[in-house]
C-alpha cells in the first residue's frame, strides 16, 4: 500500500494571506502526521494564530506525544497565549504504523468525510475549538489502515461555500461521484473539491477554504521512493 497525501487551498477574496495552515511530519515510529489549524478571522491575524496552534502540535507529535496529548496541548497554549480571548480549529489526522490505524483528532465544527470499503459517511459529533473553553478535548476516532480508504478534511471556508447565494457543497455527494468514476489520484480529488468551492463562491471565496486528502491506496510503483510535490504560487514581486 501507499499513502497518498494532497493539499489544496485558497485565501479568502481581497485579502493577501491564507489564515490556515498545514504541516505535515513523520511519525518517530513510523508514519505520517498531519495537522490542519484555521485562526479566528482570517489574513494575517487568523494566520499568525494558526501558525501557533500548528507549530505547537507538530513539535510534541515529532516528540512522540500522542494524538490526543497533543491536541489538548496546543488547546492549553492557545488559551494561556491569548488569555482564552481567541480561536482556531485544529485537526490532527495520522497514519500510525504501530497501531496500523488512521487517527483522526476533531476541534472543528467541520466533518471530516471517510469513504471506504464500507461506503462514505462523515465523522460530524458535536467537536469544540481550541482556545476558549478550558478543559477542550478533541473528538478522536480510529480506524484500520486499509487499502482504498479516503479522507477529506477541510476548513469552514468549505462549509460556508456558497451560502450567500443559498447554495451549498454537498461533500459527501462529490466525493462519492468522484471515486465512483474510478479516479484514484488524491490531488485531482482536492483540486476538484476546492474548484467547486470556489465556483459556488463565485470565484470570490468568502473565507479561507483548505482542503487536505489523505488516501491509502495499493502502491502504483515496487520501488521504495518516498515522493513529495509541491506548488506554491507567489505574486510577481516588487523591486525594492
Amino acid at each position: 500500500m501507499e499513502i497518498q497525501v494532497a493539499v489544496a487551498k485558497v485565501h479568502k477574496y481581497a485579502t493577501s494571506e491564507s489564515g490556515d495552515t498545514l504541516e505535515m511530519i513523520e511519525r518517530p515510529h513510523g508514519g505520517l502526521s498531519l495537522v490542519l489549524a484555521d485562526g479566528q478571522r482570517s489574513g494575517k491575524a487568523a494566520k499568525a494564530i494558526s501558525n501557533l496552534v500548528a507549530r505547537k502540535a507538530i513539535s510534541l507529535l515529532a516528540e512522540g506525544v500522542r494524538d490526543g496529548a497533543a491536541a489538548r496541548a496546543a488547546h492549553d497554549y492557545l488559551y494561556a497565549n491569548r488569555g482564552g480571548k481567541v480561536s482556531a480549529t485544529l485537526n490532527i489526522v495520522s497514519v500510525d504504523l504501530v497501531t496500523k490505524t488512521v487517527v483522526i483528532s476533531r476541534n472543528s465544527h467541520c466533518p471530516v468525510i471517510v469513504a471506504d470499503n464500507h461506503g462514505v459517511r462523515t465523522l460530524d459529533a458535536p467537536s469544540q475549538p481550541i482556545g476558549i473553553y478550558p478543559g477542550t478535548k478533541p473528538v478522536i476516532t480510529e480506524l484500520p489502515i486499509a487499502p482504498h480508504t479516503w479522507l477529506v478534511v477541510f476548513t469552514d471556508g468549505a462549509l460556508a461555500a456558497g451560502q450567500r447565494y443559498r447554495e451549498r457543497l454537498d461533500m459527501v455527494q462529490l466525493v462519492s461521484d468522484f471515486l465512483a468514476n474510478g479516479k484514484r489520484d488524491a490531488q485531482a480529488m482536492a483540486d476538484a473539491i476546492l474548484e467547486r468551492a470556489v465556483e459556488l463562491d463565485r470565484g470570490r471565496p468568502s473565507d479561507d477554504i483548505s482542503v487536505l486528502v489523505i488516501a491509502i491506496e495499493p502502491r502504483m510503483r515496487e520501488d521504495n521512493v518516498r515522493r513529495m510535490t509541491v506548488s506554491f504560487p507567489i505574486d510577481k514581486l516588487e523591486k525594492k
